[in-house]
C-alpha cells in the first residue's frame, strides 16, 4: 500500500528525513513512534504530498507521488497535528465547506455518518471555538474521513489530550478500520503504538532505526525490567529474558525493586541511549 525507498529530505544543514525505507502494508494500522524532533511529521508530510523528497522513491497504493500527487490526494484523509479547523464556523459548516471543496457526493449522508462515529452529531450546530480540545480533535479525524479515503493519515491525533480523551480517541482509530482501511499514524505516546499498531516503525534523527509487531520489538530486549533507585538516586534497571530470571535478580538486589514487563521505550533506550520526550 505505502513503498518507500531511500527517502531523504533535507532543511539546510538538518536532514529530517534520512534515507529511509519502509513498506506499509494496506488494512493495518502502522505507528511512527518517536521523541519530537524525530521526523515523524516531516514524513507524513512527504506521504501527503505537502512536501517534496530531495531523494528516493515514496509510492501510496502504487501512485508515485512525486509524478502523481492529484492521484494520491483522492485517496486519501489527513488530520493535521495543527488544528486548522474554522473556529468561527459550526462543526457541520467546517464540514459542508470540506466536502464541497472535495466535491464529496452525498455529502449530507457522509457528514451525518462522520459526526455520529465521533459522538458530536448533537453538537453539530454549535461553533468549534465551544468545543475542547478533545473535542476538536475528533472532529478532526472525522473530517479527515469525509471522503471515505483508502489510506488515513493522523500526525499525533492525541497530543496534548488528557488520557481519558485519549483513550476514547483510541476508540474511534480502531473503529476506522473495520472496512479495512490503513491508517498511519505518528505518535510519542508508548501506550498509544502498543495498543492500537499492527506494526510499528521507531525513529530518531530521521532515521528508522527498527520496525516490527510491538511484541516482537519488545522481544529484542528482553519480556522483563527490574527497576530500583540507587542511594544517589540513580534508576537502575536490569533487562530479563524471563519472570524467573526477573525474580533471580530482584532476590540479588539489596534494595527495593520493581518487576514490571517492557515497553516500546525500553527498545528506544536500548537502540539510542535516551528516552522518548
Amino acid at each position: 500500500m505505502i513503498r518507500i525507498r531511500g527517502l531523504t529530505k533535507q532543511y539546510g544543514q538538518i536532514k529530517a528525513v534520512n534515507n529511509l525505507s519502509l513498506t506499509v502494508e494496506g488494512g493495518t494500522v502502522f505507528g511512527l513512534l518517536g521523541p519530537n524532533g524525530a521526523g515523524k511529521t516531516t514524513l507524513i508530510k512527504l506521504m501527503t504530498t505537502l512536501s517534496k523528497p530531495d531523494s528516493g522513491e515514496l509510492f501510496v497504493d502504487e501512485h508515485d507521488v512525486i509524478k502523481s500527487p492529484l492521484a494520491v490526494k483522492k485517496i486519501i484523509g489527513v488530520a493535521p497535528q495543527e488544528n486548522n479547523l474554522d473556529r468561527e464556523l459550526t462543526a457541520y459548516e467546517n464540514f459542508l465547506i470540506y466536502a464541497m471543496l472535495h466535491r464529496v457526493s452525498n455529502h449530507q449522508e457522509k457528514i451525518s455518518s462522520c459526526l455520529h462515529l465521533v459522538d458530536l452529531w448533537e453538537r453539530r450546530e454549535e461553533l468549534v471555538s465551544k468545543f475542547s480540545g478533545g473535542m476538536q480533535r475528533r472532529l478532526l479525524i472525522a473530517r479527515a474521513l469525509l471522503t471515505d479515503p483508502k489510506i488515513l493519515f493522523l500526525d499525533e491525533p492525541s497530543i496534548g489530550l488528557d488520557p481519558q480523551i485519549r483513550r476514547q480517541v483510541a476508540d474511534i482509530i480502531r473503529r476506522t478500520r473495520i472496512d479495512g482501511r490503513t491508517v498511519v499514524i505518528t505518535t510519542h505516546y508508548i501506550e498509544e503504538a502498543e495498543s492500537l499498531c499492527d506494526r510499528v516503525g521507531i525513529m530518531a534523527k530521521g532515521t528508522l532505526i527498527a520496525t516490527g509487531t510491538p511484541e516482537k520489538l519488545k522481544a529484542t530486549v528482553g519480556q522483563y525490567i527490574v527497576e530500583s533507585v540507587s542511594a544517589e538516586g540513580k534508576l537502575l534497571q536490569s533487562i530479563c529474558r524471563t519472570r524467573e530470571e526477573a525474580n533471580l535478580a530482584a532476590r540479588n538486589a539489596n534494595c527495593q525493586v520493581v518487576i514490571r514487563k517492557s515497553n516500546l521505550e525500553d527498545v528506544f533506550i536500548k537502540l539510542t541511549g535516551e528516552r522518548i520526550e
